[in-house]
């Protein structure tokens, strides 16, 4: 998921990580070969956020925009300076883009 301004702040506020800028040097290799999404870097590795579908726990909660974060690659050691990319795994943490975290 491509992710406009207000989406990737709002992320950061519930989610510790960086997000890589749309400038970065790796961002062409990235997108050849993830596709083209909003990347992140957090303690675990290189992370995209995927649309999910969250059903409203209360009657008046209404959906809006979830996502779930996506593992794409993890460090190789405790240093963080090399990543291992592997099949994507998703994780159990959904972000609320309009709102708060939810798990």
């Amino acid at each position: 998921m491509k992710m406009n301004t207000a989406q990737i702040r709002q992320t950061l506020h519930q989610y510790q990580a960086q997000a890589l800028p749309a400038e970065h040097p790796l961002m062409p290799q990235l997108e050849r070969l993830f596709g083209d999404h909003t990347y992140f870097l957090d303690g675990n590795g290189l992370n995209i956020v995927e649309p999910v579908i969250v059903e409203p726990v209360e009657p008046e909660q209404t959906d809006g925009v979830h996502g779930v974060v996506v593992n794409l690659a993890s460090w190789v050691d405790e240093k963080a300076q090399s990543l291992q990319p592997h099949k994507p795994e998703p994780t159990d943490m959904v972000v609320d883009l309009e709102g708060e975290t939810r798990h």
